[in-house]
């Protein structure tokens, strides 16, 4: 960061006041006062200490001059470049949050974790990659809720994502009420920019709007849908007594496929966190980053510090020049100076 004055052009009336005080003297005759007597002692009874004072209110009035022109001529703290990306995705990420999401069919580092817990961590890498796009995130379970809006903060959502819970927005599934939400979030984004990242588990059986339907509508408003099953095809159950059994997986594939073909976008399935994050790498290059950049720097302000001393002081002027006008000694200055300047008439002589 540096300083930098935005008018320094005006720092040339700096010496106006000299002017103002130089001119007049310059041009003005030189007229004859009355001689009084004994004037050393005349000074010396004079001068105590309110004159002593009223020699500083000039320095003052001086200073509150210098910071209002200082003030006058904008100086700015001017921050780094930061540079902004042009144009860049509106990217709504959609995550399921039903009770089948908690399923611990995923490893990660030879570790056993949930399925919510895997796309916690590959999604959350994939939004830290996406520089320059707005990014949203919307949870849903039986129903579907905005966690966080399209936004260019992406560790803010990186940090949404990573606080949702197992049955936070219910514990059915409701994909066409989340396609419906991330449709009215994209649809006043630029066209062509509009983009759904679906990741679910299982079938819609909750919400009140039909996925395919809702797909229609994405088509219209040219949303691209890119859908992503996650979680293996069977899951073992482990029982009282240490016995176990294996279940089909109700992962819808077919509505899915559907979903991102009427949408103009494609199908992953994610058996495992290494074809998951694959997905993602793909996802990258089919929705690539944005490149074109602007460059600008941050601009604060300051002329209203000096203002605001300036002001202070010439306040302390203004109090000061009427207290000392008012005293007795300062009352009696004025009244010498009067009689060292009095003009005598013409042809007068001196006393």
């Amino acid at each position: 960061m540096n300083l930098q004055l935005a008018w320094p052009w005006l720092l040339a009336a700096l010496p106006l006041p000299l002017l103002a005080w130089w001119l007049p003297a310059a041009s003005a005759p030189q007229l004859a006062a009355l001689r009084f007597p004994f004037p050393q002692a005349v000074q010396a009874a004079l001068a105590g200490p309110a004159a002593r004072r009223s020699r500083v209110w000039p320095l003052v009035a001086a200073l509150a001059w210098l910071l209002l022109v200082l003030a006058a001529a904008r100086p700015q703290q001017v921050g780094e470049t930061v540079h902004v990306p042009v144009t860049g995705r509106s990217l709504m990420l959609a995550v399921d949050l039903s009770g089948s999401m908690q399923t611990p069919d995923m490893q990660i580092v030879n570790r056993d974790v949930s399925r919510l817990e895997a796309v916690k961590a590959v999604a959350g890498d994939f939004i830290e990659r996406r520089t320059g796009d707005r990014i949203g995130l919307i949870l849903f379970g039986d129903q579907a809720y905005v966690q966080a809006p399209l936004t260019l903060d992406r560790s803010t959502v990186h940090t949404l994502l990573d606080e949702a819970q197992i049955g936070l927005a219910g514990q059915q599934t409701a994909i066409g009420d989340a396609i419906g939400l991330a449709i009215k979030r994209l649809r006043d984004e630029p066209a062509g920019n509009r983009v759904l990242v679906l990741l679910t588990d299982g079938a819609s059986n909750a919400g009140s709007v039909d996925p395919l339907k809702a797909a229609d509508l994405a088509a219209q408003d040219g949303v691209r849908i890119y859908t992503i099953g996650v979680g293996s095809d069977q899951i073992v159950m482990r029982g009282p007594f240490g016995f176990s059994q294996t279940v089909q997986g109700d992962l819808d594939e077919d509505t899915l496929r559907a979903i991102a073909k009427k949408t103009g976008g494609r199908y992953f399935r994610a058996a495992d966190v290494v074809s998951l994050a694959q997905i993602y790498a793909e996802l990258d290059k089919i929705e690539p980053l944005s490149k074109d950049a602007q460059s600008w720097r941050p601009v604060e302000e300051l002329y209203v510090w000096p203002l605001a001393a300036a002001l202070l002081l010439s306040v302390l002027v203004a109090l000061g020049l009427s207290g000392t006008g008012a005293g007795g000694g300062a009352g009696a200055g004025a009244g010498a100076g009067a009689l060292w300047s009095r003009p005598r008439a013409a042809g007068g002589k001196h006393a």
